[in-house]
């Protein structure tokens, strides 16, 4: 099977000839296992790996140049300022965007909301280049899934604008200014997205969302909340994907188990994450309750077994989940979100260790 082929077959809940496998990891822990493998580029990497997917970059930007203020902090596609930090450990250091101010704080109604100035527009973007994107991954998964800053989703990007704790809040106590900004930013990605498709010219084999739903103990809202201010959204972005004939995948870290059944209500095709060791996220439950519904991406923890533990361990977790969830298909191994630079190389290369050896459906 090409790789292309075997994400298709394991997506159809059938079995490939081997569990597609998928590979995240930061800039930094890139340049780790480059340096010791003696490797030139990523892709070089992703060969070593036996990555079946490819992530394309998708529309190149060409709206207004992005607001710089004197100290260099620069303001993103949303206009909330952001800027550059650097996370240092041994031997390695990982860039990243922390946001200064949230524009949108203190707005007190949906009116202040509709004042504000700096709502993007998909005319913003250059969607020409995707078909490219997608021919150059030949008979790879082509996958769209943008970047943290711009990725398509709803509750992200408005905590970003309002703050973490604020949006939140709106939706018991202001929950106009709420669906005003949700609705700003829901219409934007609906139409974005449309027109990353409609530029893929079907080249485009999957779609990816992201938007963090759960903590470690549960969703950090209601689930009767979720339905009543984001399933809309979440079904809608599905619903475009699937009028083009694209499988939707999903990210979001936590314990989402309780949100499951709407999930595969709104025709939710992949969940992506996985992540071990938050509450009622069993690999072996998921399988057999919504398996049949739902296929799954990630599993391998990035918290506990790769920075911490020994290779031994990190093959056994991988052994674990690999038996777990390779039956019938609907498995995409992948760790539950980037492998991080505090990573050891060591652990890492037994990770893709057992992928090459725990994968096959038989032995040929």
């Amino acid at each position: 099977m090409t790789p292309k082929e075997r994400v298709q077959v394991a997506l159809a809940h059938r079995e490939p000839d081997l569990v597609p496998v998928d590979f995240w990891s930061t800039s930094a822990m890139d340049a780790k296992l480059l340096r010791h493998l003696g490797l030139a580029s990523r892709e070089e990497l992703l060969q070593v790996v036996g990555a079946d997917l490819r992530y394309i970059p998708g529309p190149e930007y060409v709206g207004p140049p992005p607001a710089v203020e004197s100290d260099g902090t620069r303001h993103d596609l949303w206009g909330v300022p952001r800027r550059t930090m650097v996370a240092r450990g041994d031997g390695w250091e990982q860039p990243y965007e922390e946001v200064v101010t949230y524009p949108l704080a203190d707005c007190e109604t949906a009116a202040d909301v509709e004042a504000y100035e700096k709502w993007p527009s998909p005319d913003w973007f250059d969607y020409s280049v995707v078909r490219q994107q997608c021919e150059e991954c030949g008979d790879h998964c082509t996958v769209f899934e943008g970047d943290r800053l711009n990725r398509i989703a709803q509750l992200k990007p408005a905590m970003y604008l309002r703050g973490i704790d604020r949006i939140l809040m709106d939706m018991l106590v202001a929950p106009a200014v709420f669906e005003a900004i949700v609705a700003h930013i829901r219409d934007f990605y609906a139409e974005y997205e449309r027109r990353v498709l409609q530029a893929a010219d079907g080249r485009l084999d999957l779609l990816m969302t992201g938007d963090d739903f759960g903590a470690q103990d549960g969703p950090i809202m209601s689930v009767q909340h979720w339905r009543s201010a984001l399933k809309p959204g979440f079904a809608e972005f599905i619903e475009v994907a699937h009028g083009y004939g694209v499988p939707l995948m999903h990210h979001t870290c936590g314990s989402v188990v309780a949100l499951i059944p709407d999930f595969i209500e709104a025709g939710l095709d992949v969940l992506q994450a996985l992540q071990p060791r938050t509450r009622g996220m069993d690999h072996v439950q998921l399988k057999a309750e919504y398996g049949p519904a739902l296929a799954f991406q990630g599993g391998i923890s990035i918290q506990y077994a790769l920075p911490f533990g020994t290779p031994e361990q990190v093959r056994e977790e991988a052994r674990v989940l690999f038996e777990t969830m390779k039956p019938g298909g609907g498995f995409i191994a992948c760790t539950s979100h980037k492998m991080q630079a505090d990573t050891p190389v060591e652990n890492a290369l037994a990770l893709i260790g057992a992928y090459h050896d725990f994968r096959k459906y038989s032995l040929e």
